[in-house]
């Protein structure tokens, strides 16, 4: 969604920073701290600061350290992280203004008593090349974690927030461990529990089994959007590991046979799903951080997304990560990845010290000169990402999740904050010299950023799928104008309004919904970009689903505990005549014409469709649109409902993805041309684009299926049109969403299937077809003979 509900936040606003930190940048309302500082949840993390006692990884009660047990050599500056080889283990860390630092080694057992096992102080002559601090280990690793203690200045007006008494994880970190089991709180009931690094070993392997990037050209994408927890996590799913990685495995198949041939995940690096942990009055259970947009690290899978638990230090997370990869790839279904570079769980200054803060806070967040945090997050603060070590860094990590985790792409949450210019942004840090009259400021859009210059240029990530959200919560919206290099996809916001502004039935859309189907060239041809660099959507994680949005004209969001005052107020929604679920026959079956016109259109349109996690049986999620909070059935994939409507829009939508597969003509590498695609209105050749109009219509070429005629009335009004004569040849009805199921999709398998399309054969003959008010048709040409 363009958020236009979320703060604009240029310069610092101490209040609403504080506020955005403890809740996600999907709410407008500010959090009611009192209720969270009762329930006990956060109130320790975000006062910790103020006492500098910040929020740690591992507080240290008492060290076990008698002698070391392992042999400390200098080490080396690279890689960074923690890399295993036949000796032992190499520790590099980034850190440009720490005085000191010290390499705290934790056994699994220790971790919950937060207890460090061993700690290695690293000397600055030994083991400190330029900024990196390192060193190499021999010994015995089994059971064992790791961390980091920097010491420096305590000085946040500068940007420091060093803390020697404080442990941080290493952004390096391969995985995280700390509570093992989803949703369940800590020691004392502590939702920010230790959490540790994972020290790899050298035996850790994963057998791929010949698996190699499937590489689909992007123009033939079906992409579903899904919650790994969601999708399996309620009891009619049956699965043997709800909720998790594997639990996906088991239900890839639906996948398959939806017509999906690319999943895109939402957020699965580590984060911490207590972090909004609070009770929730109005349904009596608690809020979770559900969507998991607020990384803790992001080279490691959610741990708590597997079923290994804590087993072996964090290594049954990655394998089961890699499992659902391979598996997926087997079914020739691609993983994207949303991943969320804009921000991190520290949070503003009141937040949190996890690891970037602690290790070096002014080089990792955008900083406004006195040290407070930039907000173009709407989360409290902002990834620093056009710094030269944090973009590397960025680099590195998408890097790490092609080539070890073999994930076939991307999705950048608020990319455009990926744009920004960095703290201290200046033309000799950038460039090497500076530039005359170069007045570029902390924020500012650059119309070349060095990140996605990076990404777009390097070797490995080039070649992936790169899909922009091209907007953020301080107002810069990039939407058809995102810096792409030929090679980066937006989330077409624009899509999504305009589809659904034209469908409803508002006046003056026809021709904007006519740009639309045509892969909106109004907003990529201009800039060399092809139809596939439009990702569309009608729904997703983001707003109503596609149930809701034709039974709610407004949002519902009681259930969040926040007064119905959080959420887009803005949904471009209709309820047919009806508000809410309890309504007249007439207005449930206007209502699943709606929803047919809806996924016809996302199918016929130039470009690459989404579909949003349950919208394919019509999930419901009782008109709330803003449902990041939720832990339950409002998120959950109904694995019940699925199979009760498996006969009507899942077959609906089913078919239309199998079509949209078959048609050479709906997945085209380039706009459509006048030799291709024709407009049609009430009669042939004569489209009408004016404010009133609400028909559009229009014949498409296809090398295989021959010619479409695709129609769409978004009139109250019933309609006979007259279509395009071809001599020789008859139109024949494939697609008529104002036909009952099975009849809106006339497969050969349809009973009755002839005396149905017999129905219409008067009309045909005469070249005419009737369509009800919101309907949708497709037609296919076929030989005059064989009619």
């Amino acid at each position: 969604m363009e958020l236009l509900h979320s703060p604009s936040i240029y310069t610092y606003n101490p209040k609403l920073n504080f506020q955005n930190h403890l809740f996600s940048r999907r709410n407008s309302k500010p959090v009611d701290f009192e209720t969270i500082r009762r329930k006990s949840v956060v109130n320790a993390a975000v006062h910790r600061v103020a006492a500098k006692t910040a929020a740690s990884a591992v507080v240290v009660e008492k060290s076990t350290t008698e002698r070391c047990r392992f042999e400390v050599l200098s080490g080396k500056p690279l890689p960074f992280g923690a890399t295993a080889t036949d000796g032992g283990v190499n520790f590099a860390v980034f850190s440009r203004n720490a005085t000191a630092a010290t390499l705290c080694l934790i056994t699994l057992s220790d971790l919950p008593e937060k207890r460090v096992t061993e700690q290695i102080f690293l000397d600055p002559l030994a083991n400190k090349t330029g900024d990196v601090w390192h060193v190499f280990l021999k010994g015995d690793f089994e059971n064992m974690l790791y961390g980091y203690k920097f010491d420096g200045k305590f000085c946040p007006e500068e940007g420091h927030y060093f803390d020697s008494s404080q442990i941080v994880l290493d952004p390096y970190a391969k995985a995280i461990v700390s509570r093992g089991e989803y949703g369940v709180l800590g020691p004392e009931d502590d939702c920010w529990p230790p959490m540790a690094g994972m020290v790899p070993s050298a035996s850790d392997q994963f057998d791929w089994e010949g698996d190699l990037p499937l590489k689909f050209p992007q123009r033939d994408l079906v992409i579903y959007e899904m919650h790994v927890r969601g999708f399996t996590n309620h009891e009619s799913s049956e699965t043997k590991y709800p909720g998790t990685y594997l639990g996906v495995v088991e239900k890839l198949d639906h996948l398959k046979e939806l017509g999906v041939n690319c999943i895109e995940l939402m957020p699965c690096h580590e984060f911490n799903e207590l972090e909004y942990y609070s009770y929730n009055s109005v349904l009596g259970d608690y809020k979770f951080n559900f969507w998991g947009y607020s990384t803790v690290n992001f080279f490691s899978p959610m741990g708590r997304y597997s079923s290994a638990g804590l087993s072996n230090c964090g290594l049954g997370a990655i394998n089961e990560f890699k499992y659902l990869v391979k598996e997926a790839h087997k079914r020739g279904i691609e993983v994207i990845m949303d991943v969320v570079f804009n921000h991190t769980a520290e949070g503003n200054e009141n937040g949190p010290i996890l690891s970037f803060r602690g290790i070096d806070n002014s080089v990792f967040y955008t900083l406004a000169p006195k040290g407070e945090f930039y907000n173009y997050s709407g989360c409290g603060n902002t990834f620093n990402c056009n710094n030269p070590i944090v973009r590397q860094f960025i680099v590195d990590c998408l890097r790490y999740w092609v080539t070890e985790m073999h994930v076939d792409g991307f999705r950048f949450d608020l990319a455009s904050i990926l744009t920004r210019s960095s703290s201290s942004w200046n033309a000799v840090n950038v460039y090497g010299n500076s530039i005359d009259g170069d007045v570029i400021t902390t924020g500012t859009p650059l119309t070349s950023p060095p990140l996605i210059d990076m990404i777009s240029n390097d070797p490995i990530l080039r070649g992936v799928k790169l899909i922009a959200e091209a907007w953020d919560c301080g107002g810069l919206y990039q939407v058809g104008m995102f810096p792409h290099w030929g090679i980066w996809s937006e989330w077409n916001g624009k899509y999504r309004d305009m589809v659904r502004q034209f469908i409803k039935g508002t006046d003056g859309f026809s021709g904007a919904f006519a740009e639309c189907l045509c892969g909106s060239p109004n907003l990529y041809q201009k800039g060399g970009r092809k139809p596939w660099n439009s990702i569309n959507f009608v729904c997703a994680h983001d707003g109503f689903t596609l149930a809701d949005l034709v039974t709610y004209n407004n949002k519902h969001n009681l259930a969040n505990g926040e007064d119905n005052k959080d959420g887009e107020n803005h949904n471009n929604s209709w309820n047919c005549g009806e508000e809410g679920e309890f309504a007249s026959i007439f207005v449930k079956k206007l209502r699943k014409r709606q929803m047919r016109n809806f996924f016809l259109c996302l199918m016929v349109s130039q470009g690459v469709p989404m579909i949003y996690m349950g919208d394919e049986y019509g999930h419901t999620k009782g008109g709330n649109n803003n449902t990041y909070c939720h832990d339950n059935y409002i998120n959950y994939f109904r694995w019940d409902k699925k199979d009760e409507s498996s006969s009507d829009f899942l077959r609906f939508c089913s078919l239309m993805t199998k079509f949209r597969h078959e048609c050479e003509s709906l997945g085209l590498d380039g706009f459509p041309t006048a030799e291709r695609l024709q407009w049609h209105g009430h009669t042939p050749r004569t489209p009408d684009w004016s404010e009133t109009s609400r028909f559009v219509a229009f014949t498409l070429v296809d090398k295989v299926k021959g010619e479409l005629y695709i129609a769409f009335n978004a009139s109250h009004l019933p309609v006979t049109i007259t279509l395009p004569e071809r001599p020789g040849y008859l139109w024949q009805p494939l697609v008529d969403t104002g036909k009952p199921a099975p009849f809106d999709f006339l497969t050969d398998d349809v009973p009755e299937r002839d005396t149905a399309a017999k129905q219409y054969s008067h009309f045909l003959d005469a070249n005419q077809y009737p369509m009800l008010s919101y309907s949708s048709i497709i037609l296919l040409l076929s030989s005059a003979d064989d009619a």
